[in-house]
């Protein structure tokens, strides 16, 4: 092989590498609204976990809770990606099994309660094509009003008598969603 060539195949498999390395190193920034999740139990130690939620976090950045989450209208109950709930054991919603199995978690937000519902639909972006008949139980559940606002949506679990509390929480309201076991 000629000097020249070899040369130049050196010279081409640098620049190669160098383009693809920075490329590589390139991160698109964070998220304005970070998926999360919460689970039940809640301990890191526990991997028995009865139920768990992914969820996106929007924040309430100087906006109206009901422009976000208007009342009335069905709400991906987070942002992005509809929440996704894995329930690993079967459960109740009100009067319906649910069985055990992965779902999407929707709302209907309203001034003095919020309809959980439990749909069959997967990897579904917003609430844009939600089905009603794809609803598994649905829940309407009261609103409370927190001492503190919050501001970036939230959802936690507790233990409550024969089952477990899914808590919703934006701006200064507060939704306990039931499931029992």
């Amino acid at each position: 092989m000629k000097k020249s060539t070899l040369i130049s195949s050196i010279a081409f498999a640098f620049i190669m590498l160098l383009s693809f390395s920075t490329n590589a190193q390139e991160f698109k920034g964070l998220d304005k609204s970070p998926m999360d999740a919460a689970s039940f139990p809640t301990s890191y130690k526990e991997s028995n976990k009865l139920i768990k939620i992914v969820y996106s976090r929007p924040q309430l950045k100087d906006r109206e809770l009901s422009k976000l989450a208007p009342n009335g209208e069905v709400w991906r109950t987070g942002a992005n990606e509809a929440a996704e709930l894995t329930l690993y054991t079967d459960m109740m919603l009100g009067d319906t099994k649910v069985s055990a199995g992965t779902y999407t978690f929707y709302a209907i937000p309203g001034e003095k309660e919020w309809t959980a519902i439990i749909s069959t639909d997967l990897n579904v972006w917003g609430s844009y094509f939600y089905k009603e008949a794809n609803d598994v139980a649905r829940l309407n559940v009261p609103v409370t009003k927190g001492d503190k606002s919050i501001e970036a949506f939230s959802i936690a679990f507790d233990e409550a008598d024969g089952g477990i509390n899914m808590h919703l929480g934006w701006g200064t309201a507060r939704v306990a969603v039931p499931f029992t076991k």
